[in-house]
């Protein structure tokens, strides 16, 4: 089925607004203006284009919270935060913290059928700049991620070659003096091949970010064909997106399990999965423990990216939110745990193999997908079955949460420049064009020689300093200004029943405090950004922080920016400014569709 087009339907009652239906036990109907006028935006306008199922919706959503973290960050943190007694405050943290907030930003999303500028500045306009900084941070992560995916493009084409280009030392790029066929372990002048093959062929890296070194023009090209894979994929909307995510969110799963039924079987993979499950107790006395578990909760699911509040804002107007909320939050976890144990499994097999312990082969980020599993691959039984089908799995895993942040971009840009825009590009697929070209051309310093220093100063002043940032803004404007009755009357209007006491308490209590404790531990235990490990570690130049801290701000200023412009431009004495400006402004006339039989019962008295 394509996308359909909720039809406006024709109301005959009169105006009235959320903020009068809660002072009321029976909503009368008259003649009631909205608290404030509704912004002149493209929804208003025309239809808002929907997904052509529930199901790829679902999809979608999976796809963007199932991403590369599951597979390179959950498994080394489980095992360096105490094993299996990890899980039990991840899985506490699921269900405090990541699902309610989940469930929020769904709420937020499909009830006001916006993106995350235009319904967090309808919900609270004091903090309308959290919505844009959403956006831009989103942005901002689009534009390297795809560096990823263009490194998953490069090992893909040479999983191809009769022997694997990483299993040997007898290569032109290789430093035969240090080159090592397995895993040098504590030899530190050694590297592995797979290691300088990342490192002198994928990236000819340079000393630091300091020397650029020129492109790396096999990047280049492949940096363009990731960001059209992009643009074909999400060029006509949710309308393409939702036909494309049948397989792009499926297709890793069968990868997974495949690997997963595959290295269980390999001498040594038993000892590398008790080295991620065996419950080391005492660490659940540690804070970070707990205060890690819940940063991978909110980073895993993506929470205050802007894109579950985007993607939801194009749903039906009475679709079963929560059930949703569970299917995504509880797949994102599973993932997860499934996929330690396809990790540690292969990690155990190398450490085997080399005679290593399984503690000098455990690693996280790109290095574990880009050095240690190249290294598994090449002695495996079949390398050149499961090589690509690893790579083949990555750029699947990756598409899916690309996706999601570049449609934050086009949505924030059709719902509030909608009409002019299109006069400029006449059609939405030249503007969704405009938005891959730009983040492309954000993408270039990463795919210089250079590149990889300013890949990690990227990731580490974006998604580690703003995220939270943001979260905390977001959590505070939605659940304690906006306020939780608000949000539960939002719901009841959709699915005809209010939330239960469980969510209520998590949005009015507990989810606060775990993101404000995120916050904290976040600014207290900061630490500048590093390139390695060890004794191979490089220190950022004190200019690179500065361009760090600039990273961090182009997102977080919008909050301020906001809350001054609002104040500024609201008439009235600062005390009668602050007051309208945590005002909601949801008009419940605005929706496209609304609810039948009880919940209509619900607002409007006989």
């Amino acid at each position: 089925m394509g996308v359909g087009a909720d039809k406006k339907a024709e109301s005959t009652s009169s105006k009235f607004t959320l903020q009068q239906l809660e002072g009321k036990e029976e909503a009368e109907l008259g003649h009631a203006e909205a608290v404030r006028p509704a912004k002149d935006d493209l929804q208003s306008a025309e239809p808002r284009e929907t997904w052509g199922r529930r199901l790829e919706f679902v999809l979608a959503s999976v796809g963007y919270a199932v991403g590369l973290g599951n597979v390179w960050r959950f498994p080394y943190l489980c095992y360096r935060s105490g094993g299996g007694a990890f899980l039990i405050p991840y899985l506490i943290m699921l269900f405090l913290c990541g699902i309610p907030l989940l469930f929020m930003e769904f709420t937020v999303g499909q009830y006001t059928r916006l993106g995350p500028v235009h319904s967090l500045a309808k919900i609270c306009p004091l903090f309308k700049g959290v919505g844009l900084a959403t956006v831009v941070i989103s942005y901002v992560l689009c534009t390297y991620y795809n560096v990823l995916m263009t490194w998953a493009l490069y090992y893909l084409l040479h999983s191809f070659s009769p022997s694997l280009p990483w299993q040997s030392c007898n290569n032109t790029w290789n430093a035969v003096g240090n080159c090592s066929t397995g895993f040098p372990g504590n030899a530190t002048h050694l590297q592995s091949a797979s290691q300088q093959f990342f490192d002198h062929k994928v990236l000819e890296m340079t000393t630091g970010i300091e020397h650029a070194g020129g492109i790396r023009w096999e990047l280049f090209g492949l940096l363009v064909l990731a960001w059209a894979i992009v643009y074909f994929c999400i060029f006509k909307g949710v309308k393409s997106t939702g036909k494309v995510v049948y397989f792009t969110a499926t297709f890793p799963y069968f990868i997974l399990f495949a690997l997963l039924i595959n290295n269980v079987q390999l001498p040594g993979a038993r000892d590398g999965i008790l080295f991620f499950l065996m419950p080391n107790w005492s660490k659940l006395l540690e804070v970070q423990v707990w205060v890690n578990a819940a940063a991978q909760i909110f980073n895993s699911i993506g929470i205050s990216f802007g894109s579950m509040i985007s993607m939801a804002s194009y749903n039906k107007f009475n679709n079963n939110i929560l059930r949703d909320t569970y299917i995504v939050s509880l797949a994102n976890s599973a993932t997860s745990i499934v996929a330690g144990f396809v990790i540690f499994s292969a990690i155990g097999y190398m450490a085997h193999i080399h005679n290593l312990p399984v503690d000098d082969i455990a690693t996280d980020g790109p290095g574990l997908v880009f050095v240690v599993y190249p290294e598994v691959f090449s002695t495996m039984p079949v390398s050149q079955l499961w090589a690509p089908l690893f790579f083949i799995m990555l750029l699947c895993l990756g598409l899916d949460s690309q996706f999601a942040m570049v449609e934050v971009a086009v949505t924030f840009i059709m719902d509030g420049f909608g009409k002019k825009v299109l006069h400029v590009f006449k059609r939405k697929e030249l503007i969704v064009l405009a938005v891959c070209s730009v983040g492309f051309l954000l993408g270039i310093p990463h795919i210089t020689r250079g590149g990889i220093y300013v890949f990690q100063l990227m990731d580490h002043y974006t998604a580690v300093v703003s995220l939270m940032f943001l979260a905390f803004f977001e959590v505070l404007a939605i659940t304690l200004i906006f306020g939780v009755r608000r949000l539960s009357i939002m719901l009841e209007n959709m699915l005809g029943k209010k939330p239960n006491l469980f969510f209520r308490v998590c949005w009015q209590f507990l989810s606060p405090m775990l993101v404000l404790g995120i916050l904290i531990s976040s600014i207290v235990q900061y630490t500048p950004a590093r390139y390695g490990k060890s004794y191979q570690t490089y220190t950022y130049p004190l200019w690179a922080e500065v361009v760090g801290w600039f990273i961090s701000l182009v997102s977080i200023i919008w909050i301020p920016l906001g809350a001054l412009h609002e104040l500024w431009t609201t008439e009235g004495s600062l005390l009668q400014r602050l007051k309208k400006s945590i005002t909601p402004t949801i008009d419940l006339e605005s929706v496209s569709e609304k609810p039948s039989g009880e919940s209509i019962a619900l607002f409007a008295a006989a």
